[in-house]
């Protein structure tokens, strides 16, 4: 398992991706329970939780994100996740938190033999941003749609968010992705991801493609490189998620004589 870290953060640290000001990180999921920033209709089950910690870096390196993660299932279909980013632009001496965001996810429809699961998404986030890094907070919420047909798992997610600040406009996010289950423990991903704040018009479209293995028992490993289809540009994003693990009941053997 060290090997595979010290490989990851290793790869992390030379590759990324540049940005023309600070693009905000907003919600998102914890995996397995997701593609990178498109939610799933599933959830933690009931008292189970799980934490992350993330990192993304620019080619150019100036720029530099860390996220940290948690989530709770209330239910077998409602949990809670808190996202807290935490940025810095070295050159410029800039560092600091972003808004803290947090989601509530209920599943409301279980995916049938033909149709989709759909869960509803209720977010919000604290202005605990410095100045460059926050919208002084934003409520939202939006609807989540997954279906899996054989080893192939879609997501679709339609978001809306209203920021804190009227120097910022309202934010709609659309995005669909997928997981495909290669083997036992490995999944290739492939997701789209547009966020559109002004009218007529897309500000930021990118596709990201990556994988996630199961490096260790209850930890998942996610590494992925985003495009940006409307700038040059490119990152890479690293996230290891741990679940606690579930109580084993002890087995009792009984031998009996005959």
């Amino acid at each position: 398992m060290n090997r595979y870290l010290v490989f990851f953060l290793f790869a992390t640290c030379i590759f990324a991706s540049y940005a023309h000001g600070y693009v905000l990180e907003g919600i998102q999921p914890l995996a397995p329970y997701g593609v990178f920033s498109t939610f799933s209709a599933e959830s933690l089950e009931k008292g189970k939780s799980a934490v992350a910690i993330g990192a993304e870096r620019p080619w150019q390196p100036d720029y530099y994100r860390f996220i940290a993660q948690y989530a709770f299932g209330i239910s077998d279909s409602t949990e809670i996740d808190i996202t807290i980013p935490y940025d810095l632009a070295w050159r410029e001496s800039i560092y600091g938190l972003e808004d803290i965001a947090v989601v509530l996810k209920h599943r409301f429809f279980d995916e049938g033999k033909y149709g989709p699961s759909f869960a509803l998404i209720v977010s919000g986030s604290l202005p605990t941003g410095r100045q460059e890094f926050t919208t002084d907070g934003s409520i939202g919420g939006g609807i989540v749609a997954s279906k899996k047909v054989g080893p192939v798992y879609g997501h679709a997610d339609i978001l809306y968010e209203r920021n804190g600040s009227r120097q910022y406009p309202d934010d709609i996010t659309l995005s669909a992705g997928l997981d495909f289950s290669a083997a036992h423990n490995f999944k290739i991903l492939g997701e789209i991801y547009a966020v559109k704040s002004n009218p007529g018009k897309f500000d930021k479209v990118e596709a990201r493609f990556g994988y996630r293995i199961v490096t260790a028992e209850n930890l998942f490993t996610t590494i992925g490189a985003a495009f940006d289809l409307k700038n040059p540009q490119y990152r890479l994003l690293l996230t290891l998620t741990y679940h606690f693990p579930t109580e084993k009941k002890q087995i009792q053997k009984i031998n009996e004589e005959e």
